[in-house]
């Protein structure tokens, strides 16, 4: 990949848009928006591109896990958070009843706990499709 193309690509990811990218990372306004789709089909720049995100993802972006902990923590009353009153901000108080039942439930959907289970008991089904003869056809 040569320097430009490089250039093409971080400006892309930067501003989303094929066409500005081009014309940020130097080529000719008049050829920018081919250029962009040229070099959107290019496999090494795709793959640099799919490489940045990517880890631009894993590192901005919560996990699963980051949010079942982070629940829990609040359900089992070990989050606390900052309050403004008349008196100023009160750092550390603990995250009220309200918000632990909303973290318990929002688990409790996680894990399917909430579904209503409907037991079916007739397994037999009898389907009346009429007469039925081989001959005609």
């Amino acid at each position: 990949m040569t320097p430009k193309q490089q250039k093409f690509a971080d400006k892309f990811i930067e501003l989303g848009n094929k066409t500005e990218a081009a014309i940020k990372a130097g080529y000719s306004p008049k050829t920018a928006y081919s250029i962009g789709n040229e070099n959107m089909k290019k496999p090494e720049i795709k793959a640099y591109i799919d490489k940045q995100l990517n880890e631009m993802h894993s590192e901005t972006v919560a996990s699963g896990q980051d949010v079942l902990e982070f629940l829990t923590k609040i359900m089992n009353g070990e989050q606390t958070e900052s309050v403004v009153t008349n008196k100023g901000i009160v750092k550390g108080v603990e995250v009220s009843a309200k918000d632990r039942i909303k973290a318990a439930e929002l688990i409790g959907k996680r894990h399917s706990l909430f579904t209503d289970k409907v037991e079916q008991t007739n397994t037999n089904i009898e389907i009346d499709v009429g007469d039925w003869s081989d001959d005609d056809e």
